[in-house]
């Protein structure tokens, strides 16, 4: 059973706990991270997603994911790469690039950007989300999202944040 805090529209914590899958009443918002890691090339990691995973199964994206009751948001950066992509981000400073607010499906979404030229080795991945790992272009992963092969909307918060 995974918990969220919950939050009102400007981010404070509201005192209540959520379960994961069930409605978040209107007012209430859980916090989502998305990461995106850069390297000396200026290329980002996107990961494709296992074949069983419920939602675009098989699309690239970034590392990311509902943050944990106790997280705050960069605390659930570092631990979705780590659980995703193995890479452990505990002693390098993040960005926060992008914050949205979903109305619709009541989460408040942060976008975070690491600077990382280490390894990429998925067997250190604590969870199986992620069939494979490359290293791209904004203009590769633009190509993705125009084929329908990419998460949709990731890109455009790539770059609107990352100046």
């Amino acid at each position: 059973m995974e918990l969220w805090d919950l939050y009102d529209k400007d981010k404070n914590l509201v005192g209540k706990t959520h379960e994961r899958g069930t409605w978040i009443e209107d007012g209430y918002y859980h916090l989502v991270v998305r990461v995106w890691l850069k390297n000396k090339d200026g290329k980002y990691l996107v990961s494709k997603r296992d074949e069983n995973r419920l939602d675009y199964p098989l699309l690239y994206e970034c590392p990311g994911g509902s943050v944990l009751k106790g997280e705050d948001s960069i605390t659930g950066a570092r631990r979705e790469t780590l659980e995703e992509v193995g890479v452990d981000l505990s002693n390098i400073d993040g960005k926060l690039i992008y914050t949205l607010i979903s109305e619709k499906y009541h989460v408040i979404e942060e976008s975070w950007l690491f600077y990382y030229d280490g390894e990429v080795d998925l067997s250190k991945a604590t969870e199986k989300e992620v069939s494979e790992v490359k290293w791209m272009t904004k203009e590769e992963m633009e190509e993705l999202t125009n084929n329908g092969k990419f998460v949709p909307n990731l890109v455009n918060i790539l770059e609107m944040g990352d100046k």
